[in-house]
């Protein structure tokens, strides 16, 4: 149960994730923007897998989503800092700092994402 954003007890209920796309809306190597409680929230498609990451540079703030995939990395447009996808684990210089990857599943062809972030 979740109780003034916090996770009770582990479970997370259906209300708790917000509903951000359906499956084949994002082409393969792209991503959706979408925004969560006004955060930028980065969504893609890596081979029919879908992740969902904060959608900015630790570097410089820069959007991610503006950016391009490359080996299943999201590349910043600004100054070519990488992130997994997967993970939010910075890759490549000049960003140094992770960035939040947020649980997301499929329901039916509906992809949803959960922030779990304080």
């Amino acid at each position: 149960v979740l109780r003034s954003g916090r996770l009770i007890g582990g479970r997370m209920t259906s209300s708790d994730w917000t509903a951000v796309a359906r499956v084949g809306e994002i082409p393969d190597q792209q991503c959706l923007r979408c925004d969560i409680d006004d955060e930028p929230i980065a969504v893609y498609n890596l081979r029919g897998e879908y992740f969902a990451i904060e959608d900015r540079c630790s570097h410089d703030d820069g959007e991610l989503a503006d950016g391009w995939v490359e080996n299943g990395c999201a590349v910043c447009p600004r100054h070519g800092a990488r992130f997994d996808i997967r993970t939010g684990r910075v890759t490549a210089p000049p960003a140094y700092e992770d960035i939040h990857s947020f649980p997301l599943r499929v329901v039916g062809d509906v992809i949803e994402v959960y922030d779990d972030r304080d």
